[in-house]
């Protein structure tokens, strides 16, 4: 793989920023989904409740994968400022740039990463 050229480099930058700024808002947003589904049967029929609480359940983990992927979107804004940024972090070899596109926040380069999913 190529080391990446400076444009390159600066729309995974700007990728990774917009991509933060996304997330931050996924969260804020699943924060008030994920709260806890009230009792009162009043409120709201059994299915009705149960409804709720899947709801629930899929605003939790979605905050969950979004909470893991921002806090890789700032590990990989912080290596864009070290000079670090797309090389892997197993290997030390460039990541793809079309690898990058895909997903910015990526720290392993393809080969690495088919490694780790396949043990």
């Amino acid at each position: 793989m190529e080391k990446l050229t400076e444009a390159q480099a600066q729309e995974l930058h700007t990728a990774l920023l917009a991509l933060k700024e996304q997330l931050e808002q996924q969260l804020q947003q699943a924060e008030s989904a994920a709260e806890p589904v009230q009792l009162d049967q009043t409120l709201l029929g059994r299915v009705s409740r149960m409804d709720a609480m899947q709801q629930q359940s899929v605003a939790l983990s979605t905050r969950g994968h979004a909470s893991v992927t921002l806090k890789r979107v700032i590990v990989a804004l912080s290596a864009y400022d070290e000079g670090d940024y797309g090389y892997c972090r197993r290997c030390d070899e460039p990541i793809g740039f079309g690898r990058l596109q895909a997903q910015p926040e990526s720290n392993l380069c393809l080969q690495c990463q088919s490694q780790i999913d396949g043990q």
